[in-house]
């Protein structure tokens, strides 16, 4: 069976490449044509020989090549792209590509499906799978490098908020960020990079004590204690004050400003009294607020609310001396909320 060797650090691939009998500058040849280039078929690497190509088929496998694309969903305007990937074990995740003016971000996801339970969400449907490993999370960015390779541009930003808990796969997620980091990869900037998580509060502890200026958001939702747990049972286990805390302990460490991402549900956490508790709770935080009008997600029955409920609670917020934004929306028409092109697939699949 070939060993796959894809996401590996230039060591670990010189390692592999004299082990077999190979010039260890192949590896950092080989190395560049994958993270600088996106050239995922040895046989497009010119600089190698032929016998060496034929060494490197015969013993080695590059996930990129390995990854099925089950589906792909394009908006109509052009600015976003979905993926959802299976990998060589059958498991899915999805991708998601984003064109704004300052370039290209790609949401990545941790886990195959999620753990949380969040009521709104589609990507807990059927639970977690398993956690991705380094090189599952770098084939998500990459394979869109890869078909920009053709613009002569590359991802430059990366966020870890699709499917799964970013904090319940801490070391993969870190590793994958790190090795985006490095000048001999991408060179993406920390300050290009967010994690998005729940509120799993020794999750930000570690964050924190790793001492990188990742983003980070959170995600609130709610701020009274028994519709935060009815939307997030982790509310449960780390209660959304203590959780507010840790990330301010964050952004005082590293002078990173935290983002509260917080999803709008009609009637249920888009009232005038909601947008003044949660101006109450961040007052005075080195925090923003991203509001996100629900993208309907049928299995979970939750509405939009209207256009004047989202322009009442942004008026709160900033009456209140919160900074608030409407997240721009981006990929609507083709599930772009997390989860929902994977349910789609499944439920598909379960019908058959």
């Amino acid at each position: 069976m070939k060993e796959d060797i894809f996401g590996l650090t230039l060591a670990e691939l010189e390692d592999k490449f004299v082990s077999l009998g190979l010039k260890k500058f192949r590896a950092k040849q080989v190395f560049q044509w994958l993270y600088q280039k996106s050239v995922f078929d040895f046989a497009g690497m010119h600089n190698l020989s032929k016998a060496d190509i034929a060494l490197l088929e015969e013993h080695f496998a590059l996930l990129p090549r390995e990854v099925k694309i089950l589906r792909e969903q394009n908006s109509q305007d052009g600015v976003t792209s979905k993926l959802l990937l299976a990998f060589p074990d059958g498991n899915s995740v999805e991708t998601v590509l984003m064109h704004h003016d300052y370039g290209y971000s790609v949401c990545v996801s941790s886990q195959v499906g999620c753990a949380m339970g969040c009521a709104f969400c589609a990507s807990g449907l059927n639970g977690c799978i398993r956690n991705l490993t380094r090189a599952e999370i770098l084939v998500q960015v990459y394979l869109f490098n890869e078909r920009l390779r053709g613009e002569n541009a590359m991802v430059s930003r990366v966020v870890v908020m699709g499917s799964g808990e970013p904090m319940l796969n801490f070391r993969p997620v870190m590793d994958a960020l790190d090795f985006l980091h490095l000048e001999s990869t991408s060179f993406m900037s920390y300050r290009n990079m967010t994690i998005s998580t729940c509120g799993i509060i020794p999750g930000i502890k570690k964050l924190q004590a790793d001492g990188k200026p990742v983003n980070l958001a959170i995600s609130l939702h709610a701020v009274r204690q028994e519709l935060r747990t009815e939307l997030m049972p982790v509310n449960k286990s780390f209660n959304f004050v203590d959780v507010i805390q840790a990330a301010e302990g964050y952004s005082e460490a590293g002078g990173r400003q935290v983002t509260y991402e917080y999803i709008l549900l009609r009637d249920k956490n888009d009232s005038v009294q909601d947008a003044e508790l949660l101006s109450n709770y961040l007052r005075f935080k080195h925090a923003t607020v991203n509001l996100i009008p629900a993208n309907p997600v049928p299995e979970k029955g939750f509405e939009r609310p209207s256009k004047a409920a989202v322009e009442r609670f942004v008026k709160i917020l900033q009456k209140n001396k919160i900074n608030a934004t409407v997240r721009k929306e981006m990929g609507k028409d083709i599930d772009a909320a997390c989860g929902q092109l994977r349910a789609k697939f499944v439920r598909e699949q379960e019908s058959k």
